[in-house]
């Protein structure tokens, strides 16, 4: 049985629970409500497995806070015995815009220090990850409070489209492979 280890990245507790820096734990409880999974606390994060068409899924949600992701990135690889290139880590991106799907399998930290933080634990920049579009509709010197801020109505309209299809970007990232999945669903 293939493994994959699927990290959500994000800020715990509740005040950062709807903001635009919490999309990877957003996409991965969606996920886990549409497969009636439920996390469970462990070492380092929240986690819990999702099984597909013969694959296991393991969901994590690290509570290191974002910047200091890479530990439980790490941990978890290590402890569950996944290969890199099983890895998928899902975060924000103010480059793109809203809803908008980056699949890479490589490439710099673009400023964000929770990839920062996992390719100094990695010590590799050479892991799949999949960037969410949060935009960048703020006004110079806001940036810390658009990205800890709250998704407006409108997006909140939009978003249950864009996580259906993030689902479906993590399922076939699993069954269909990386390249496939990015030729699939770059720029979607």
């Amino acid at each position: 049985m293939k493994k994959f280890l699927i990290v959500g990245l994000g800020n715990i507790g509740e005040k950062y629970t709807n903001t635009r820096h919490n999309i990877g734990f957003k996409i991965l409880d969606y996920l886990a409500y549409k497969e009636d999974l439920i996390f469970e606390t462990q070492k380092l994060g929240d986690l819990t497995t999702y099984k597909f068409k013969g694959r296991t899924f393991i969901l994590l949600k690290p509570s290191t806070y974002m910047n200091l992701s890479g530990k439980s990135v790490l941990y978890w690889l290590t402890k569950e015995k996944i290969p890199l290139e099983n890895l998928l880590i899902i975060t924000d991106d103010l480059n793109l815009p809203f809803g908008s799907i980056r699949l890479k399998t490589k490439g710099s930290d673009g400023g964000h220090n929770g990839l920062k933080d996992i390719q100094e634990k990695l010590n590799t920049t050479k892991y799949n990850r999949y960037r969410f579009g949060i935009s960048n509709e703020f006004s110079k010197g806001n940036q810390v409070d658009y990205v800890l801020g709250e998704w407006d109505e409108e997006e909140n309209k939009t978003l249950p489209e864009r996580l259906d299809k993030s689902i479906e970007l993590i399922k076939s990232f699993g069954t269909a492979g990386i390249n496939n999945t990015m030729n699939t669903f770059n720029g979607k």
